[in-house]
């Protein structure tokens, strides 16, 4: 990954710091980076590795033009950290957002109505470069712009984009969520395994790495869902006695179904 211009990354929590792992893995400079944490004890390691560390906005440099701030500070910290980053509005510089429920209008308030912003919403396993990120930009990002968070984004997983702010509520219930979802899915199924008679441990890691193994083959096969389902039931067999419950009228997707507007709901009344 080559980048031209600086990288200032405000916030190096789990997120921000699988991201900033993401840049260096892909060949980022750690010149090029500057990055603003509080905890400094807990970025230590950076420093050794050239990147550079400030505790806060006010010790930037005053002549910095960095090419992008990533904001991947906690949606509650916003209020007290982003005004601090209006000076760095310029038509050089781009604001990319992964904080949760946080509006492009909520940022062009604290930086400015000229300030180019992408607000997007990435999933916990960009931990592991498995996630996948659904940006949207508002009108002053230029495609120069665009490709750039695109390709900084692509350092932990997948990125798609959307024209209408208005689905990030939705892709924050299914993506935002849906790990969590998934992670209650091995929970449920290691418990009715324990239900049917299998010792606890076994049960959990027999969930845990069928619903992994199942995770990895999706990804990697072309065949729609559905078609990787019926691979496995066979005709009047185990399988299907399952699926015959949880594909009723009252199973799993009307539950999901409900479930997900129930979090798109709330993503709503969130947004700021």
């Amino acid at each position: 990954m080559t980048i031209s211009g600086h990288l200032l990354l405000v916030g190096c929590g789990k997120m921000g710091g699988a991201m900033l792992r993401g840049w260096l893995q892909r060949g980022v400079r750690p010149g090029d980076v500057t990055v603003i944490e509080p905890n400094l004890a807990a970025v230590a390691d950076l420093a050794a590795a050239g990147v550079r560390l400030l505790e806060d906005a006010a010790k930037l440099p005053p002549d910095l033009e960095p090419a992008v701030v990533l904001l991947a500070v906690k949606p509650q910290m916003t209020d007290a950290t982003v005004p601090a980053y209006r000076r760095l509005v310029g038509a050089n510089t781009v604001f990319l957002s992964i904080a949760a429920g946080r509006t492009i209008a909520y940022f062009e308030r604290h930086l400015g109505a000229q300030a180019a912003i992408v607000r997007s919403m990435p999933n916990t396993p960009a931990a592991v470069g498995r996630g996948i990120t659904v940006a949207c930009p508002n009108r002053h990002v230029t495609a120069a712009e665009r490709a750039l968070c695109g390709e900084l984004l692509a350092a932990v997983g997948e990125v798609a984009w959307v024209e209408d702010e208005g689905l990030l509520d939705a892709v924050t219930a299914v993506s935002g969520g849906g790990p969590a979802y998934v992670f209650l899915l091995i929970e449920c199924l290691a418990e009715a395994a324990v239900a049917a008679g299998l010792p606890a441990d076994l049960a959990m890691r027999l969930a845990r790495v069928t619903v992994s193994g199942a995770g990895e083959l999706a990804r990697l096969s072309s065949e729609p869902a559905a078609v990787l389902r019926q691979n496995v039931t066979s005709p009047a067999g185990t399988t299907l006695e399952a699926l015959k419950i949880l594909m009723a009228p009252d199973g799993w997707q009307p539950l999901m179904t409900k479930a997900i507007a129930a979090a798109t709901r709330r993503s709503r009344e969130l947004a700021g």
